[in-house]
């Protein structure tokens, strides 16, 4: 099954650059399970949360479970309507192609408000990271008690932007010194050598997901909403 709706480009047009993370999460209370403890994938609840990302309109197909270590594909145009989905009780999680960005648009800030409305109890937690040439990441950490940060930027270059407080985030988990150091996060460095993705990680800490070769997601083919198409063939098509 291929997806013309929306697409200008052809569904054998090669991709330009490559994702590394790409997933955004709903962790809901508790926020101490152990991500090996979480329950069972659950792909129909997988499908449900897809669906109501706003960057997908529809899901058109369900092509099976997946390994949270498989990458998403990017060799070709169709593979960019290709998600994995996660529903592990509280925990649900998306990676989605259209989150990546190279700084002309933030598409996981709006995704994780849109989320932080749905689900105002939890922490969203984002982590994506484009390779064009240099490496553009965008990361926001959105808490319960409205502590939050946003960091999107090209790593070691510029521009770079920060918003929201970094260490209120760091306060109100409670972090520790060392915790920092461990993960290598240093907030003394400069905004675009900070491993901003790792202080999202300590934000799930041991209930993430996304490092356990068991835990399985669901890949779905998607109709992506237009502005998510339009973003991609500028991203990702030359």
């Amino acid at each position: 099954m291929t997806n013309t709706d929306h697409w200008t480009s052809a569904p054998d047009r090669t991709v330009r650059g490559e994702m590394g993370l790409c997933h955004l999460t709903v962790a809901q209370p508790p926020f101490d399970v152990d991500a090996r403890d979480l329950p069972a994938q659950d792909p129909a609840a997988a499908r449900t949360f897809a669906e109501s990302c706003p960057s997908v309109e529809e899901v058109r197909e369900d092509i099976g479970p997946r390994s949270v270590l498989t990458p998403l594909p990017s060799s070709v145009r169709e593979d960019l309507d290709i998600v994995h989905a996660g529903a592990w009780g509280g925990m649900l999680s998306i990676a989605d192609p259209a989150f990546a960005t190279d700084g002309n648009h933030e598409p996981l800030l709006a995704a994780a408000t849109v989320l932080r409305e749905r689900f105002p109890d939890a922490r969203i937690v984002g982590r994506v990271a484009y390779h064009g040439g240099g490496e553009h990441t965008e990361d926001v950490v959105w808490l319960p008690d409205g502590a939050m940060f946003h960091a999107s930027g090209w790593f070691g270059g510029e521009p770079f932007v920060v918003s929201g407080d970094p260490q209120a985030v760091i306060a109100s988990l409670e972090l520790k010194r060392w915790q920092l150091d461990n993960a290598g996060v240093d907030l003394r460095e400069d905004a675009n050598e900070v491993e901003w993705a790792r202080l999202a990680g300590l934000a799930l800490g041991p209930s993430d997901p996304w490092g356990w070769e068991e835990i399985r997601t669901t890949a779905f083919r998607v109709r992506h909403a237009e502005d998510a198409v339009r973003a991609m063939e500028a991203l990702y098509f030359v």
